[in-house]
């Protein structure tokens, strides 16, 4: 099912993100993870596509697995950084074949190794997928804050906008810690004429050692409430483990009660933490 159509029902709902493995010898642990979180019928599964462009063959094996064997819509991650299109596009036919109906078009994030080649922006790859034979339902992402590369939230919003037009179904969030930025940035985007619909991204802080590279892959902001959770609990990793499991919890009941339907789970391939955002949701989410 298009993700475009289950994020029209009522009601609310949770997705989980997964990611693949980098070698083949890995690939066993995350399919039983990726099994235990399908487990739970999550509305649908994202799968990354892996640093620097790789594993683009684990992404489409375990998005295929998902729709197929456990019956929960999956959304595979494409990036463009440092393809070619001939590269693209032999990716975008792939999709297609497997029967893949959801693609998540990024431009992916730049490294030492990385250089950009037939492509400089994710609306790029957007049209590519729209104009591929395929009838693909197209994500993007979207920063609540700032992208790191934007001088201005305004400069950040045109080019979303941008990326919008070229064919996006929906938005999925950076991760944030603040629900106010998201509040404010979805009030900007609208006033912009930015219609589509927007599944914000929580990622559970489960360990002292996530919160420098939440930092770094997306700069955002921290809140007081949110830094005194780890000072106090970031030295025990089981104290900290349920502490950021009831924030993350937290974040999205306050979504739920602002008006959002749909939220995003950065679930990292842990399969006890989404089953523990779940059950402290049970009775909102019905199940």
């Amino acid at each position: 099912m298009k993700i475009s159509e289950l994020l029209k029902k009522e009601g609310f709902s949770l997705s989980f993100e997964v990611f693949p493995p980098k070698t083949t010898t890995a690939f066993e642990s995350v399919e039983s993870a990726v099994k235990e979180i399908a487990r739970l019928k999550p509305a649908f599964m994202s799968v990354t596509y892996g640093a620097g462009g790789g594993v683009s063959e684990y992404t489409l094996k375990i998005a295929k697995q998902i729709k197929e064997e456990h019956g929960v819509p999956s959304l595979a991650h494409l990036t463009c950084v440092s393809s070619t299109k001939e590269t693209v596009q032999r990716r975008i036919r792939d999709l297609r074949d497997a029967g893949i109906e959801n693609v998540m078009a990024l431009r992916g994030d730049l490294s030492d190794e990385c250089t950009l080649s037939d492509y400089r922006h994710a609306a790029e790859l957007v049209r590519e997928i729209r104009e591929a034979d395929g009838d693909f339902c197209i994500g993007a992402a979207c920063y609540p804050e700032v992208h790191p590369e934007s001088k201005t939230q305004a400069e950040d919003i045109f080019y979303l906008k941008e990326k919008v037009d070229a064919g996006v179904d929906f938005l999925t969030t950076q991760m944030f810690f603040d629900n106010n930025l998201l509040y404010n940035f979805l009030y900007k985007i609208r006033e912009a004429n930015i219609t589509v619909p927007v599944v914000p991204g929580i990622m559970p802080i489960t360990g002292a050692n996530q919160v420098e590279r939440a930092v770094k892959l997306s700069g955002s902001f921290m809140p007081r409430r949110f830094k005194s959770l780890v000072d106090k609990f970031g030295h025990d990793p089981l104290s900290m483990k349920q502490a950021g499991i009831a924030y993350a919890t937290d974040q999205i009941i306050d979504l739920f009660a602002n008006g959002i339907t749909n939220v995003h789970v950065y679930s990292m391939n842990k399969p006890d933490v989404a089953e523990k955002i779940l059950a402290n949701l049970s009775d909102i989410l019905g199940k």
